[in-house]
């Protein structure tokens, strides 16, 4: 064997051997895979998409052109048309890729005409209850579920959560309760991914601090646009006070505000919530993402 190819293999196994060693020394890649990412994107209002353990979930969709439906009579701003501004994206693209729809309860700015008309039929739908069940499968929905305390789809578990669409002071009032109604929280987990609370339509009562005690969440979706109703103190759904003391609750956790700038009755706006959060130094931990922005934790 000529001189030149014994020197040749030689170097070839000692690069090897020097490559080999090189790469088992080195740290192993903890990077999230796609499937354990958690991925949130803000639609428009209360509606987002929640992309988790592989599975993609569309909360709450209201999807309507700018200005299709009057303003909620007897709140704050009726006189403006809901919603009150576009999707970011064509609906079209807000469907794309959805395995199951999340429902918290069906208002017209969580459940509208246009999603019952857009939403395939077959299509899984989570409900908080037996009443809105039968309102949904009257819509020509054939796979309506009840969210019962824990329910498990697609590698993804759901936890139920409770919560006050309303003051106190409102609920003693039965129009303005039966109005209001009923609306639940969720809570995502699966192994390997950061728990997710989605709190929904509620002020902060004690439901809200027992969630965040049991489940102890990495990431917190509040509904903050802080929701007024004409003649009452206060809002129906949370306000930047709020998200403050979800962000001390959880120091660790991000929180994510949002149902913001889209409907009539809503009192905060972004721009107001943004200078609170910088003000009180909890900017790094909060999230306030505009229409079709993208959050991956």
């Amino acid at each position: 064997m000529p001189f030149a190819n014994i020197s040749g293999s030689l170097a070839l196994a000692v690069g090897l051997a020097f490559t080999s060693a090189f790469a088992s020394a080195q740290p192993a890649d903890t990077s999230p895979t796609s499937a354990e990412q958690v991925q949130l994107q803000q639609i428009r209002s209360a509606t987002l998409k929640i992309s988790y353990a592989d599975t993609t979930f569309l909360i709450d969709p209201m999807l309507a052109r700018k200005g299709t439906y009057p303003g909620f009579e007897g709140t704050y701003r009726s006189e403006l048309r809901n919603p009150l501004v576009e999707l970011p994206m064509p609906a079209e693209e807000v469907l794309a890729g959805v395995d199951a729809v999340i429902v918290t309860h069906t208002h017209l700015d969580h459940w509208d005409d246009a999603a019952q008309q857009m939403l395939p039929k077959d299509l899984p739908l989570f409900v908080q209850n037996e009443s809105d069940a039968q309102i949904i499968r009257g819509q020509g929905f054939r796979d309506v579920r009840i969210l019962e305390d824990q329910v498990a789809f697609g590698g993804v578990t759901l936890n139920r959560t409770g919560g006050q669409h309303g003051t106190d002071t409102m609920f003693a009032t039965p129009e303005l309760a039966e109005f209001l109604g009923v609306a639940i929280g969720v809570v995502f987990e699966a192994p390997g991914h950061k728990t997710l609370y989605l709190a929904g339509d509620t002020i902060w009562r004690d439901e809200v601090d027992q969630a965040l005690t049991r489940y102890k969440p990495e990431v917190v979706v509040l509904n903050a646009g802080y929701a007024q109703v004409t003649g009452y103190d206060g809002a129906i759904i949370m306000g930047k006070e709020d998200v403050l003391r979800a962000a001390q609750a959880l120091p660790e956790a991000t929180v994510v505000a949002t149902h913001m700038d889209a409907i009539n009755h809503m009192g905060q706006s972004r721009r107001e919530l943004r200078v609170y959060v910088q003000e009180k130094g909890i900017q790094e931990r909060v999230e306030i993402p505009e229409d079709g922005a993208l959050l991956k934790f």
